[in-house]
């Protein structure tokens, strides 16, 4: 679905990828990302004249997350702008190329797995519902948003006594 025809790309220059995937769609198969309704990619390849094809453009969705402090369930906007580069007639040794790579005697270039592989980068893995979360109780989980705890706060790791006798003088 997300492929550029490279003897269009060669004709004209540049060439328009969109599309709407849907959040069950194969380019998404192991990623575990929780779209919570279609996908928005849109693409412009660019022929660099150098061997080089450039791709820009942006994906944008909604993602169902957890905030990362109380568990809270959350939807979160997602919009990630990309620059792929992809680069022919790559010497195979060469672990460097700095970008991606195509076969320019292919009739198509298959932009799926390089926008995966991006979106999957971008995504935010550390969301909060509020910048103020107090999150959870480490000892008996309460949401400290919602309400105190009567858990006590007990220092007795021997550990730390040298350093409260310090502060107590």
């Amino acid at each position: 679905m997300l492929r550029v025809d490279l003897g269009q790309l060669g004709r004209e220059g540049s060439a328009i990828v969109a599309a709407r995937l849907s959040p069950t769609d194969d380019l998404w198969t192991g990623t575990d990302l929780p779209w919570t309704g279609d996908i928005e990619i849109d693409l412009q390849a660019t022929n660099a004249g150098t061997g080089e094809i450039v791709v820009r453009g942006s994906v944008t969705g909604e993602l169902r997350q957890e905030c990362k402090r109380c568990l809270k369930p959350l939807n979160t906007p997602f919009r990630s702008s990309l620059v792929l580069v992809f680069v022919s007639d790559v010497d195979p040794d060469d672990e460097d190329v700095g970008g991606y790579t195509f076969e320019p005697r292919s009739a198509v270039l298959d932009l799926g797995s390089a926008v995966r592989e991006e979106v999957v980068l971008a995504m935010n893995p550390y969301v909060v519902c509020d910048p103020g979360c107090r999150g959870l109780c480490s000892t008996c989980g309460t949401n400290l948003n919602e309400g105190e705890c009567d858990c006590v706060d007990d220092e007795t790791d021997p550990r730390w006594a040298t350093l409260r006798n310090l502060k107590d003088e």
